[in-house]
């Protein structure tokens, strides 16, 4: 779930929300059948929110971390539930040992060329194995669209989407692209998170803070950072308008693989 792009994470920010980030995670796992021998890999384990979950639906198995973020790592590793954890970019890794499972949770959005990026992860599977994936696909929704609209207007020096396309195909794309690899089973949902009322500024503002705004925010200077925060809180009340209690209904989409490779 690390972006190689920005600074380093921030679990706690990151883990604000850990019961609307795990449920997807959660709903991937389910859909996860019987593995060929082998460990089991959470590709972008950051603070290691999945491990519990892994170790119990596949107990006795080695389950490997990995991350870029060495603060999400030494999260993980305080977890103590990963026999090995590596700091190592989830587009050139390579496994020293064939996987069962790579679990790739909230990760490969980062990451460019997907048709390739599967390819090679499923290529590095033990017979039989499986690749499961998880990645929003919220780009064109105006939490994140809101994003890039307004710091191309505010910072044009700095931001420039001609010719931006989403790093996230539609469902359809992603099973003819894993027709050859084996089994695969794709399916896409929209989660109504239901965002607490915060203190200041707007909850879906909170939500994204820690993650699509991160890249943004980056490039920015403090007092820019502030001016764009406050015009994205501004727009965001109107997208998404507050409930009585201060709370908001906030949809958010998903897209989910299963694929399953050749048995030997």
């Amino acid at each position: 779930m690390s972006d190689p792009s920005a600074q380093d994470w921030d679990p706690g920010a990151y883990q604000r929300f850990r019961g609307l980030r795990l449920r997807p995670a959660l709903e991937l796992l389910a859909q996860v059948g019987a593995l060929p021998p082998g460990p089991v890999v959470d590709l972008g384990c950051g603070a290691g929110a999945a491990a519990e979950a892994l170790s119990a639906r596949y107990p006795g198995r080695e389950l490997v971390g990995v991350d870029t973020s060495e603060t999400m790592l030494a999260e993980a590793e305080a977890g103590g539930l990963y026999d090995q954890l590596t700091r190592d970019d989830a587009a050139e890794w390579v496994p020293s040992t064939p996987p069962a499972l790579i679990f790739s949770n909230a990760l490969a959005h980062w990451l460019d060329d997907h048709e390739a990026l599967f390819a090679r992860w499923s290529a590095c599977l033990a017979p039989g194995g499986t690749l499961a994936v998880q990645m929003p696909r919220q780009f064109d929704e105006p939490s994140h669209r809101l994003l890039r609209d307004l710091a191309e207007d505010m910072f044009p020096d700095r931001f420039d989407f001609t010719g931006w396309t989403p790093p996230v195909a539609r469902p359809l794309a992603y099973a003819g692209m894993l027709a050859e690899l084996g089994q695969a089973m794709v399916w896409e949902t929209c989660y109504v998170q239901d965002l607490p009322a915060v203190d200041e500024g707007h909850p879906v503002r909170h939500f994204t803070g820690s993650t699509a705004m991160r890249p943004f925010l980056a490039a920015l200077g403090e007092r820019e950072s502030a001016r764009f925060v406050a015009a994205y809180d501004t727009m965001l009340a109107r997208e998404y308008p507050l409930r009585p209690d201060g709370s908001v209904h906030f949809p958010f989409n998903r897209v989910f693989f299963v694929l399953e490779t050749d048995k030997p």
